[in-house]
């Protein structure tokens, strides 16, 4: 009995650079055919990366992809291909997201998505139309399903019409499916219910790489009928997956024929079923015996570390897929600076980060050595720009406006707005970015300044809680050879130094207590009522101040950098509300 070989080729797609994209494929599918495979699949939408979002508006940006798909297919023999991208209409032509299936140097048919997701992040109903049929390769006497992404989080939907009346033995899904923690178990929990329910081989190749907010984790895996992990990719890296899948046995020619299936393959399969799309293929391309080889299975990474990754992947991706090299960072000797820098300097290399320090006259000594500490330990480039004299030029000027007012939160907001302000002139001069350093729970509550701590180019820790700050610092010094963020800072009550003896929980709650309240109010969408049960209603009060406190700082955070989406439902395309708002819950 001869095999199925099937490579999926977890690759990193940039949206817009479908040359480039291309020419990912045609390296890929080069390697693939060097390890004797006789299907390579790439994921959702590679040719154009994921999501193109108002690309699509542009009909000579789909014309491109589509050309671009014609050309590589002329490249494409010994192989089957298949590939994501956009197709388009005859007619008033609407849009596709679709999959190729190429051999032979031409396109044998293509496969359009049935389900669009239309929530949280995405938005593919603004732009594609559905597709009318479920798909079946049909290869030789092996009905191979093919979808695409939503197309298997449906439970009665195309993966039940492959398997029942295509009779598909193998469904293999092409997919950019964006991580947040706890993503990865929810698809091996609907990727194992299908392959039991439908006793077939389940192959699932996920895009990897961060665009924008999004980060991609790819872990593609091969499952067998019994919802068995055959072999699984790694998180956050590229990755070529190849498994052998014995019990698809190779076809034999028929005499009348002289190929395998045949004329009469084709007739009887359309004969079986017209509610579904058949793609021939007479027989597998390669026919030379294989070597055997060994399936690779890599250990699915804790919850902790996928989340590190996710950011240093994201972090990497954004800086040099939008053209820069090199990071600047505000270390004040806080917790969050800290890790932002331990973060940049895992991802980009030490020689790529460059930390400052900007002092005033409510930085403590200790503080102040922490952020030195960081930098050393770190090995980055590193200034210190004291800001006490700008400050007091400041308040100079202002002093004739300010005549006969107390200090208050504006004293301490033009602090932060100085560092703003010398961050982004060094970014100016050097073409460094600017990586922000707010993290989640300071964005939910406004407990950050407009053009002061917010300025910058990414918030690598947008949609990262306080409280899991903290547990990514633990994990990050326990990785380590050493420590590198000091316990001083872990340890050391959190305060953002504007004014003498500050504190942050003299605004905020304790931040265990509030992020519990902004992970019910924001991610689960529950009531004032609902979260203060849960803790009595002793903190009622606090709860709707805490929910004020969110639901009148989106202002903010619509004017704040983009960061990368690592909870269920992060800020910004996940989470979509009004600032002009009087409703309150």
């Amino acid at each position: 009995m001869s095999c199925l070989r099937l490579a999926l080729a977890q690759r990193n797609a940039t949206v817009g650079d479908i040359k480039g994209n291309a020419a990912k494929v045609l390296e890929s599918v080069a390697e693939a055919k060097k390890l004797q495979t006789d299907i390579v699949v790439f994921p959702e939408l590679f040719l154009t990366g994921y999501p193109p979002e108002d690309l699509l508006l542009h009909p000579a940006f789909v014309n491109d992809n589509i050309r671009e798909l014609k050309e590589l297919a002329k490249k494409i023999e010994g192989i089957i291909a298949i590939i994501g991208f956009v197709d388009k209409g005859d007619i008033s032509p609407p849009l596709y997201n679709a999959a190729a299936v190429i051999a032979h140097r031409r396109i044998l048919g293509v496969v359009h998505k049935i389900c669009l997701p239309n929530y949280g992040v995405f938005d593919e109903k603004r732009y594609f139309a559905t597709g009318d049929k479920p798909a079946i390769l049909a290869l030789g006497e092996i009905p191979i399903g093919i979808n695409i992404c939503e197309d298997i989080w449906v439970g009665d939907g195309p993966v039940a019409a492959q398997a029942r009346k295509g009779g598909a033995k193998l469904l293999i899904n092409l997919s950019a499916s964006p991580f947040h923690s706890g993503k990865v178990g929810l698809r091996e929990k609907i990727l194992r219910a299908h392959a039991k329910k439908h006793k077939l081989y389940m192959a699932y190749v996920n895009l990897v790489g961060g665009q924008d907010e999004l980060v991609f984790d790819g872990a593609s895996r091969v499952m067998d009928p019994q919802g068995r992990i055959l072999a699984m990719a790694r998180s956050c890296q590229e990755d070529l997956l190849v498994a052998d899948l014995a019990e698809l046995q190779r076809t034999t020619t028929h005499p009348q024929d002289g190929y395998p299936g045949g004329q009469r393959t084709e007739k009887r399969y359309k004969q079986k079923n017209k509610q579904i799309h058949y793609i021939f293929l007479p027989a597998l391309v390669s026919t030379e015996k294989k070597q055997k080889i060994t399936c690779t299975f890599t250990a699915r990474p804790g919850r902790l570390e996928e989340i590190y990754q996710a950011l240093m992947l994201g972090t990497h991706d954004y800086v040099h897929k939008n053209g820069f090299e090199k990071v600047i960072i505000g270390i004040s000797g806080g917790i969050d600076s800290a890790l932002t820098a331990v973060i940049a300097v895992d991802a980009l290399g030490k020689e790529n980060v460059i930390g400052v320090t900007m002092p005033s006259l409510f930085s403590s000594e200790e503080t102040k050595s922490d952020a030195t500490v960081v930098a050393e330990n770190l090995g980055i480039m590193f200034f210190s720009i004291p800001i006490h004299s700008i400050f007091q030029s400041y308040l100079e000027t202002l002093k004739p406006a300010f005549e006969g007012m107390k200090a208050d939160i504006t004293e301490e907001n033009l602090q932060a707005r100085i560092r703003g302000n010398i961050l982004m002139a060094m970014s100016n001069k050097f073409r460094w970015l600017v990586l922000t350093t707010g993290n989640k729970s300071e964005l939910s509550t406004g407990y950050c300044t407009l053009y002061g701590d917010m300025s910058g180019g990414f918030a690598l820790l947008k949609d990262v809680p306080k409280t899991l700050v903290y547990e990514l610092s633990e994990y990050r010094n326990k990785k380590g050879l050493s420590s590198v963020i000091p316990r001083t800072t872990i340890e050391r009550a959190p305060t953002a130094e504007l004014r003498p003896n500050q504190t942050d929980q003299d605004t905020l709650p304790p931040y265990f207590l509030l992020d519990e309240i902004v992970e019910a109010y924001v991610e689960k969408d529950k009531s004032l009522n609902e979260i203060a049960s849960r803790r009595g209603e002793g903190v009622r009060e606090l709860v709707r101040k805490v929910i004020q406190m969110i639901d009148t700082s989106e202002y903010k955070r619509r004017q704040a950098a983009p960061g990368i989406k690592i909870t269920p439902r992060a800020f910004g395309k996940d989470r979509r509300f009004p600032i002009t708002n009087r409703y309150r819950l």
